[in-house]
Formats: structure tokens, C-alpha cells, sequence
């Protein structure tokens, strides 16, 4: 972007503007749990034919705190949490390891809605890894040996050589690589958030409080609004 034309693009990107009225949000339209209630709002995602509804924008950061964030695809949802699987090798990955915080956003914009998740997370044991890695398509499952992912590499061909070697190596089985596994992020808020007119949304966040002294939920949420 040029000096020159720097006031017209700021001025084209102020006036990209989208009116939010695809619904509201009250307390009691959502369940007594945020698992309950995300697969709510994935099965309405899904059913709107939303593109990709279980990406989900990941953050993490390094032990000093410098952040980073990219697109994964959620893979499970349960009581304990989001999981995800990766290169256990990758940037995101050396970042878990050294700071436990996450925090991952579904965007799904033709509902004029959003979930956005922070917590701690966990290494998924080793023999859940390999029940989902055993799901994936061959050219899947072969592409993780390919890739040393987030590694510099000099051109595109390293990447297909190795992808053929890996073929070679493994004609018939693909076993998971000891450097390749998944993630879980065990919330500590769930915020589902819904879009409104005049920027005024509707933001419903579940706050885990199970660990607080004389809390009585059985649950262990509580449901709080806060202001857009």
C-alpha cells in the first residue's frame, strides 16, 4: 500500500459495513452447558451449510508472551473439551508446550455468529491420536510424514519428494508418527456471541466456577452477559 493511497483505502475499508440481524440471544435460549450449547449452534452451522463450520481460529503464545494464530479444524467436542491434531513438531505445538493457554474463535458469519474458547490445555493420550489418525484418508495420513510443518523449506518440490518417499516407505499401512498427535482445550469461558443492529450484540459467556469456594452449581458454570 502506497503513502498516496492510503486515505482511500482507509476510507473504502470504514464503509465496509454488515448489518447484524440474523437474531438475538437471551439466557434461555441456550442449555445449562456450553458443550450442550456449541453443539447447538455446530448442528445450526452445519444445517445453514456455513463453510468449513468446525474451523476454528487457534492463538497461542510462547512462554514470553509473543502470540500467534492460524486455522485448525476441530475434530471433537466432549465434556472435557476441544480437541484438535497436529504436528506435534509445529509452531503451535512448541508454543503449547511452553505456555498452556489457548484460546480458539468459530466464525460463522452467515449466522451472525461467533464461539469464542479460552482455557488450559493437554497432550489427548496416545491411543485416542491413533483412533483418529487411523480415520484418515491415506493421502492424509502420508502427508504427516511429508511435512515437517512450520519448517523452512527451499521450494515446493521438497514437499512432493518427500511425499513420494513416504508413499515408498509405506505401500500399504501408514503407521501415525511418533511426532504427530492432539490437542485438548479444557475451557475456562465459553462466549457465544450474536450479532445486532447498531454493534449493540448479544454476548452470553459461560465461566467455569466449579474450582470456587461454596460454589453450588452442579454444572460448575455460570452464565453471564456482557456488554458488546
Amino acid at each position: 500500500m502506497s503513502l498516496e493511497n492510503a486515505p482511500a483505502d482507509r476510507n473504502r475499508l470504514a464503509g465496509l459495513r454488515v448489518h447484524y440481524d440474523a437474531g438475538h440471544l437471551e439466557a434461555a435460549d441456550l442449555p445449562d452447558t456450553p458443550l450442550e450449547a456449541f453443539r447447538d449452534w455446530l448442528e445450526a452451522a452445519i444445517a445453514a451449510e456455513v463453510t468449513e463450520p468446525n474451523a476454528m481460529v487457534l492463538a497461542t503464545a510462547t512462554a514470553d508472551a509473543q502470540p500467534s494464530s492460524r486455522t485448525v479444524l476441530l475434530k471433537g467436542a466432549d465434556a472435557r473439551g476441544f480437541a484438535f491434531y497436529t504436528n506435534l513438531g509445529s509452531r503451535k505445538s512448541q508454543e503449547l508446550f511452553e505456555n498452556q493457554h489457548a484460546s480458539c474463535v468459530f466464525p460463522w458469519y452467515a449466522l451472525h455468529r461467533q464461539v469464542c474458547v479460552v482455557g488450559r490445555v493437554q497432550q489427548i493420550e496416545r491411543d485416542e491420536a491413533q483412533q483418529y489418525f487411523d480415520s484418515r484418508p491415506r493421502e492424509s495420513r502420508l502427508g504427516a510424514w511429508a511435512s515437517a510443518q512450520s519448517a523452512v523449506i527451499t521450494e515446493r518440490s521438497v514437499l512432493d519428494e518427500q511425499f513420494a518417499a513416504a508413499q515408498q516407505r509405506f505401500p500399504e499401512e501408514v503407521p501415525m508418527p511418533e511426532f504427530w498427535g492432539g490437542w485438548l482445550i479444557v475451557p475456562t469461558t465459553v462466549e457465544f456471541w450474536q450479532g445486532r443492529p447498531s454493534r449493540l450484540h448479544d454476548r452470553l459467556r459461560f465461566r467455569r466456577v466449579i474450582e470456587d469456594a461454596g460454589c453450588s452449581d452442579p454444572q460448575g458454570w455460570v452464565l453471564e452477559r456482557l456488554s458488546p
